[in-house]
């Protein structure tokens, strides 16, 4: 079953896609349009901060004028940021793709068959795992998305499943799309997720950690992550991340 849904917010548009990994449910607000929300699990807040996003209203003047545009958010789904880009006639698509990565991996090395063969390692590299995955789990297709808000995704991947995803990703934006990513300047002593409040502020929230960051990026090795997209602007914040725009 896929993805999907784990706040009660509208799915419409999407029939569920069999070969996910998390339940799918709906609530009281099914008939609200433009949000389909997939793999939307929150985790509980503990405290949060505010911070003026100069990546956010980059992004934003970049999508200025384009209509009813199609948007993938990779966090949770909030329901502020969902409002936010549904009101400037979006269509958001929300996919929790860390923590579906995550529960992907353990669930795959529990059905690791015993004694293990060969072709079983082979088959469970992180390269193999993360083709599968997105194989099963993000079944858009190319050039669906006018733009993704990536957030911090990539720091807690491994480099190499970082890559494949990020070479995926761009697939699925059109040309001229537009990436927002986030990528710690140190490694976080925390965990955090991010929501949008309005067009030049961000919520910053400290949640329970799904896994610790892999690697901390420099800005050649970013570049490189988006090697397909013509052109990058980034913008470094005071409290150790830098924010980065990537377009197709």
């Amino acid at each position: 079953m896929s993805l999907l849904n784990k706040l009660g917010i509208a799915i419409t548009g999407h029939e569920p896609r069999e070969g996910r990994s998390l339940a799918h449910s709906r609530g009281a607000n099914h008939n609200r349009p433009g949000a389909v929300a997939a793999g939307a699990h929150r985790d509980p807040e503990l405290k949060e901060i505010t911070r003026v996003s100069n990546g956010l209203k980059e992004f934003l003047w970049n999508l200025d004028g384009l209509g009813r545009g199609t948007l993938l958010d990779l966090g949770p789904a909030w329901q502020t940021t969902l409002n936010f880009f549904i009101e400037r006639g979006f269509r958001v698509t929300s996919e929790d793709i860390l923590r579906g990565w995550v529960e992907f991996q353990t669930q795959q090395e529990a059905s690791l068959k015993k004694p293990v063969t060969p072709e079983d390692y082979a088959q469970r590299t992180p390269e193999a795992l993360a083709k599968k995955f997105m194989s099963e789990n993000l079944q858009y297709g190319t050039s669906a998305f006018d733009a993704l808000l990536l957030w911090d995704v990539l720091d807690y991947m491994q480099p190499a499943v970082a890559k494949l995803m990020a070479s995926e990703l761009t697939e699925m934006l059109r040309p001229g799309g537009v990436v927002l990513a986030m990528f710690h300047s140190k490694k976080p002593e925390g965990f955090q997720r991010y929501r949008v409040t309005d067009s030049s502020t961000l919520q910053v929230l400290d949640a329970k950690p799904i896994v610790p960051a892999q690697k901390v990026y420099q800005n050649r090795e970013i570049q490189d992550l988006f090697g397909r997209c013509r052109s990058m602007k980034s913008f470094i914040g005071r409290d150790q991340l830098r924010e980065v725009l990537f377009i197709k």
